[in-house]
């Protein structure tokens, strides 16, 4: 029988034989598992970015917020971008009860997204660090019969996010107020010998593949630019700023990587493409076939 992807991780913790929770053995595997506790919604990417710059010796932070490094000089130039940002939620409003309302930031990765918010754990990450909190669930029994009662598929409209106020001086007292950024709670697990499982980690994995070759490949004729970009998935700020002041490029190349469960928090990728996406990426920028 198949599962659908929310009993995905419940299921894996009693199947005998498959490895829960052990990192693998691999020296690609540390950052990875890094990379997918990372979060970045769009417009709000810029602690990623800090760790980035302490990751590429020599990159640079430019005009759009992005983790800019370029390898070599000259003609011919080539890009290389890993985007960064995720779509998640921002602080609507804060209630005088204490409670925080939403609105989605970003586009969606698919019809279901905003629906995974119901009864979840999520991080706000607030003026004075991040916060934990949870989603309410709806009452069945009170909606019961009502217009847009319990039969009605969740909308972010429909989230209220308990982060322990019980009025709005106490919620701000936590440096929480509107358009403070939200998502999920981050909990990378990896299961099955070589698989990650956590919210888009299929994006994340490929920008620690990218950092790994960034820092072992040394580019042959001409330059590359690896761009580690903002605002990819609200209107590719990021991805113009690089191509408006380091190009024009004569080869392009956003990374990504096949997933399972994709736009799901048990997206899942397999460290074994992501290996060898490092590979072909360290080939791609020695200029070599």
């Amino acid at each position: 029988m198949r599962l659908p992807p929310a009993a995905l991780l419940l299921s894996l913790m009693v199947v005998p034989g498959r490895a829960f929770g052990q990192v693998p053995a691999s020296p690609e595997a540390p950052l990875v598992m890094r990379f997918a506790a990372f979060t970045a919604v769009t417009g709000y990417e810029r602690a990623v970015v800090d760790t980035l710059l302490t990751l590429l010796p020599g990159a640079m932070r430019d005009r759009g917020g992005s983790a800019v490094l370029v390898l070599g000089s000259g003609m011919p130039r080539r890009l290389v971008v890993c985007p960064l940002d995720e779509p998640g939620w921002i602080v609507g409003g804060v209630q005088p009860d204490g409670y925080l309302t939403l609105r989605r930031i970003g586009r969606a990765p698919s019809p279901l997204f905003d629906q995974q918010l119901e009864g979840q754990r999520v991080t706000l990450f607030g003026r004075r660090g991040a916060v934990p909190g949870v989603v309410g669930v709806r009452s069945i029994h009170l909606a019961r019969g009502r217009s847009g009662g319990a039969d009605e598929p969740f909308t972010t409209d429909d989230a209220r996010v308990d982060v322990g106020a019980t009025s709005a001086r106490q919620a701000g007292e936590l440096g929480l107020g509107v358009l403070t950024p939200v998502s999920l709670t981050k909990r990378p697990q990896w299961y099955g010998g070589e698989l990650l499982a956590a919210p888009f980690a299929g994006r994340r994995a490929a920008c620690a593949a990218l950092v790994l070759a960034a820092r072992a490949a040394t580019p042959g004729a001409g330059s590359v630019t690896v761009a580690f970009v903002t605002e990819h998935n609200l209107s590719d700020r990021g991805l113009q700023t690089v191509r408006h002041t380091l190009g024009p490029f004569s080869d392009e190349w956003v990374v990504d990587l096949s997933v399972r469960h994709a736009g799901t928090p048990v997206e899942t990728v397999s460290l074994r493409e992501v290996i060898l996406l490092r590979q072909r990426m360290e080939q791609w920028i020695r200029g070599t076939p």
